[in-house]
């Protein structure tokens, strides 16, 4: 009896574990099979895929609320940016460097703070509304119902989503991007009253098409992982209402976690453990 004892108690102490490794393993056959679907969902499904682009970038209703990923990604660019010059130049400003703002400005925005101020909102703004929508299909056997019709749900449901980020996500994150720029110059040039061609000349000096390049690569691939965690955390839900409302949850954790990680791989892997800076060489 002891020995039994033993036995069931061990076996409930390592099942959470077995149950991550379970877990882990469902979400990346998840991951694979969306993407390997994917030239068949833009073949099948193409016009779901049009109305997802058309959801994901302006949405309806009030501009902010419910108009679409497009006012969050430029508000909160601005926003953040905004803030990138105004504690910049005062940082640079005690060493007696403030006209070097503008290159500050163009290194910290491209690298680092456009692509993921960009992925945080679309992670707040479409991941949620993903992992909601599929979420409520599954609660709702919508899922089920789907592949008793033969209809192949993941390429469907999933897929269809995938491609429309894909493609929504490079003029969101283009217009974020922008919404950078334009807010650390106002802030510096007209709130701190830098020279204009002192700010230009060294944002210029620093700003390369192959930073954009890899800055827009980077929210490209935040994005397909973004989509693809609410949506399997919303395909797989349980539980009725709460349920759905705690894998929501569990994604933006997940996928913001994700983020932060990917980023600091992409940056190693773009720039180097030791960057160097574009006309300054050093």
């Amino acid at each position: 009896m002891p020995a039994r004892t033993l036995a069931v108690n061990s076996a409930m102490a390592v099942r959470p574990a077995i149950d991550s490794f379970v877990g882990l393993g469902r979400h990346a056959t998840f991951y694979g099979s969306a993407v390997l679907y994917l030239p068949a969902a833009l073949a099948r499904y193409w016009r779901h895929v049009i109305r997802h682009i058309s959801e994901i970038s302006f949405g309806s209703a009030s501009l902010l609320a419910g108009g679409g990923t497009i006012g969050v990604v430029f508000a909160m660019s601005a926003v953040a940016s905004t803030q990138i010059g105004l504690e910049g130049y005062r940082g640079l400003e005690l060493i007696g460097l403030s006209p070097m703002t503008g290159l500050m400005s163009a290194l910290i925005n491209t690298r680092e703070i456009a692509p993921v101020v960009a992925s945080v909102a679309l992670a707040a703004k479409v991941g949620t509304s993903f992992t909601a929508q599929l979420g409520a299909m599954r609660i709702s056997d919508e899922i089920d119902a789907l592949e008793a019709m033969a209809v192949p749900s993941l390429p469907f449901l999933v897929s269809t989503r995938m491609a429309a980020a894909f493609v929504s996500v490079i003029p969101l994150y283009l217009v974020g991007l922008f919404a950078s720029y334009a807010a650390t110059s106002l802030a510096v040039v007209q709130f701190k009253g830098q020279s204009s061609g002192t700010y230009d000349y060294y944002f210029n000096l620093l700003l390369t098409p192959g930073d954009v390049l890899y800055s827009l690569l980077k929210a490209v691939l935040f994005a397909m992982m973004i989509t693809l965690v609410h949506c399997a955390h919303g395909y797989y839900a349980t539980g009725g209402p709460e349920g759905v409302g705690k894998a929501a949850g569990r994604a933006l954790r997940t996928s913001i976690v994700s983020v932060a990680v990917l980023d600091v791989l992409l940056s190693i892997a773009f720039w180097g453990i030791r960057p160097t800076l574009p006309g300054i060489g050093s």
